[in-house]
């Protein structure tokens, strides 16, 4: 199942409500991503550009896209980013491929 790693960001209001109410909002995402046929591998929360990092399986990229949309939806983030993960057996796949694919740079 792809893998897909989500990188987040609460609001102003996001956060004033986390403080006010500590949480742990892994609770709350993991029943949504399972329910749209995934799992969620892991979540962290970041110091840096992103308040949360997580990362999902989930069936494609459209159920991808219906995810962000869902949390995005909820009003709390002020950033979502989703990057789709390619394993290492897939990388090596893609190499194998890249090396027979016939592509000359400019100037040669």
């Amino acid at each position: 199942m792809p893998r897909y790693l989500i990188q987040a960001s609460y609001n102003q209001g996001g956060v004033s409500d986390l403080v006010r109410t500590p949480q742990d909002r892994s609770v709350a995402l993991r029943p949504v991503v399972e329910g749209m046929g995934g799992k969620l591998e892991s979540f962290d929360y970041a110091l840096g550009e992103y308040d949360v990092v997580a990362i999902v399986e989930l069936p494609d990229n459209v159920t991808a896209a219906a995810l962000a949309m869902a949390l995005g939806a909820g009003g709390a983030l002020k950033e979502y980013k989703t990057t789709a993960l390619v394993s290492v057996s897939e990388a090596m796949e893609a190499m194998r491929k890249a090396s027979g694919a016939g592509y000359r740079p400019p100037g040669s």
